[in-house]
């Protein structure tokens, strides 16, 4: 059954030309993004365009730059085409299409704000298996933006999809209904963070990355043609981002690695995050989860996910000047506030939130009780999260609208 009118119109071949998934747009290493689509059928020599609104050198003819698409044939009726574009250079606009002789899209605008102006990020995590939910979550995110307006950036925190093996999921459960949502997708870049359930950890030659498999650390399109890309076993999510003046480090909580704690250890050292105006750690699995199902937590050993986060990594962000950190994991919303470590050259205080509610299954049982968390709210919710300079704002909102939780740290 075709369960959204996205998925009725591909099927009617009113979406356009065989287009399974239009675009997505992905944060790609400060200056470059990371573009994904999917045809139901084959298409030969399919190319990424785009340009930039930069004044030419010859002030005439704006530069349209052509990136001959990475393509991998999921089934036979899943074609993926993956390109990355960059460096897109100091511009308040990037514009791309993808284009082939039997297929082409519309052309996006990916709009790109200054240091200093107001950037407005839409935070989102753990929508997977529940699209009513999740769609419901959706609706409130329009009325926040406003009809055709949309977030600066998504940082999904994640776990988007139940299942990373099953091309359903990705369909029913992220793709369509951010499709029929208006689409930010396409022009609002996601700060990508990896959730257990989105990628196979693994990394063997037939893992389940089919869509959401981050390549930081390469910046041309002809860099996914390495082996180690096609084999599965390049393996880098964690990496920074500049969001206004935020600067954001991504860690990947699944597949902790000596890589990793030498790259978060030299980027909490780095000028760029130490001079930035607000210090922000995001990873899928909080260091301090409470609620969660008491079976698997007591019994399968599910309590002891988190601990290397806590016992190695937080000591870390309270020492270097971490002002919030941002997780998912557990299916509900949280914040604390808690006073730096003494050793911290910044003696104020810490952040930390979860906001698993996009649409999971809601967890609502206490597991634990780590005496630090002065917000609880038991149902489904996003947040606007909006950086202005020396303001940072973030308010939480359910499903309907109603602000469940607010805060601002001012410089």
């Amino acid at each position: 059954m075709l369960s959204t009118l996205f998925d009725w119109m591909n099927y009617w071949g009113i979406l356009s030309r065989g287009f399974q998934k239009l675009p997505m747009v992905f944060e790609h290493d400060q200056d470059h993004y990371y573009i994904v689509w999917e045809t139901s059928f084959s298409v030969s020599e399919f190319s990424l365009e785009w340009w930039t609104d930069a004044i030419p050198i010859s002030k005439q003819v704006r530069r349209h730059n052509i990136v001959k698409a990475q393509y991998k044939m999921i089934d036979e009726s899943h074609h993926r085409y993956s390109a990355i574009i960059g460096p897109v250079g100091h511009t308040t606009k990037v514009h791309y299409k993808c284009t082939s002789k039997s297929a082409w899209t519309n052309e996006y605008t990916i709009p790109r704000r200054s240091e200093t102006e107001l950037t407005r990020i839409l935070v989102i995590s753990d929508n997977q298996n529940g699209p009513t939910e999740f769609r419901q979550v959706l609706t409130g995110i329009q009325n926040h933006y406003g009809k055709g307006n949309a977030p600066d950036a998504i940082l999904h925190v994640g776990d988007s999809v139940q299942y990373a093996n099953r091309l359903e999921d990705w369909q029913n459960q992220l793709f369509s209904p951010l499709e029929d949502a208006g689409g930010y997708q396409h022009r609002s870049p996601i700060v990508w963070v990896p959730g257990n359930h989105d990628h196979d950890k693994a990394r063997t030659p037939d893992n389940c990355n089919i869509y959401a498999d981050m390549y930081h650390g390469i910046q041309t399109t002809e860099g996914l043609d390495a082996p180690e890309v096609l084999n599965g076993t390049y393996h880098r999510f964690y990496h920074t981002a500049s969001l206004g003046t935020a600067r954001i480090i991504v860690l990947d909580a699944e597949c902790p690695s000596a890589e990793q704690s030498e790259f978060l250890e030299r980027e909490l050292q780095s000028e760029a995050f130490q001079s930035a105006q607000f210090r922000i750690v995001t990873m899928h699995i909080t260091p301090y989860i409470e609620f969660w199902d008491p079976y698997t937590w007591n019994e399968k050993g599910e309590k002891h996910w988190g601990e290397h986060i806590r016992l190695e990594y937080d000591p870390l962000f309270r020492r270097h000047n971490v002002d919030l950190v941002i997780s998912g994991h557990q299916h509900n919303y949280q914040r604390g506030t808690v006073q730096r470590d003494p050793q911290s050259t910044d003696s104020g205080s810490i952040t930390y939130t979860i906001v698993g509610g996009a649409g999971g299954g809601l967890d609502l049982v206490r597991v634990e009780n780590w005496n630090m968390y002065n917000v609880t709210y038991l149902d489904h919710h996003f947040v606007s999260l909006e950086v202005e300079n020396r303001e940072l704002r973030w308010t939480a909102k359910n499903r309907a609208g109603d602000i469940i939780d607010q805060f601002s740290i001012v410089r």
